[in-house]
């Protein structure tokens, strides 16, 4: 086994449960999992996660669609110094949810990971990747979220990395540790726009871009989350007084 072997799984519906002679990093990428160590269970979804202890029992299941990014590092690894930053990371089982960047960036590196060969080094350097920036996260003091800003510039980047898809105010109110009702709220009050209205103009400019790159009007409209050409015709035209098919045209002509 190399210094962290890094793999994207999909958990089965069907509860197991085993203990490893390694310790496993395991993050929540797409759905929804639970997993239950030594008796306490937690659910482990987009920016959620566990640390999972060489020879600790624990259980896990899929619930329905879902995938998550599992790096097993042996620990005779750790003891020959190889990774000695990450060891203090095991002392204990634990579960953690990731700040809003480090969101953006397993989403970002999973996204590589994907399109990447299981036999390629790039594999095991984006496992590596992950592991150095959760010893950082664990051991760099946090503000309080309820004091803290909504950092806009973090759900720009989930948004633009979300943007084929329908995005919940659930999930950007989670990146920024809010509830839902208070996120809507505070988005509200500092940006005087609701996120729901936010997203549907991030939608409709990177929709515009596409067009002036000389995309379709019904690929621009797909990659940009609209659910059919009809609404993304009306949406554009509400927003920039003017069709999607007409400043495809007249990007053309020019």
């Amino acid at each position: 086994m190399p210094i962290a072997d890094t793999k994207l799984l999909t958990l089965p519906e069907t509860a197991n449960h085993h203990d490893h002679q390694y310790h496993q990093l395991v993050f929540g990428l797409e759905g929804d999992t639970e997993f239950d160590i030594q008796g306490r269970g937690q659910h482990v979804k987009l920016g959620h996660g566990c640390l999972v202890p060489s020879s600790t029992d624990h259980a896990f299941c899929g619930m329905g669609d879902n995938r998550i990014v599992v790096i097993n590092i042996p620990t005779d690894k750790l003891d020959a110094g190889l990774i000695d930053p990450i060891s203090r990371l095991f002392n204990a089982p634990s579960y953690f949810t990731l700040d809003t960047q480090r969101k953006v960036l397993l989403q970002s590196i999973c996204r590589e990971m994907a399109v990447t060969p299981p036999e390629s080094p790039l594999l095991q350097a984006c496992g590596q990747a992950l592991l150095l920036s959760m010893h950082n996260f664990m051991n760099t003091p946090r503000p309080r979220n309820s004091q803290s800003a909504i950092d806009k510039t973090a759900l720009d980047q989930y948004i633009a990395m979300n943007m084929h898809r329908k995005i919940s105010i659930s999930e950007l109110a989670a990146l920024v540790f809010l509830s839902p009702s208070h996120f809507h709220s505070r988005f509200k009050e500092a940006f005087n726009i609701t996120p729901h209205q936010y997203v549907l103009q991030k939608r409709l400019e990177c929709a515009r871009q596409k067009l002036e790159e000389g995309w379709t009007v019904m690929r621009a409209a797909e990659h940009s989350g609209f659910s059919s050409q009809s609404a993304f015709t009306h949406a554009f035209r509400d927003y920039f007084a003017i069709t999607p098919a007409r400043c495809r045209k007249l990007v053309k002509e020019h």
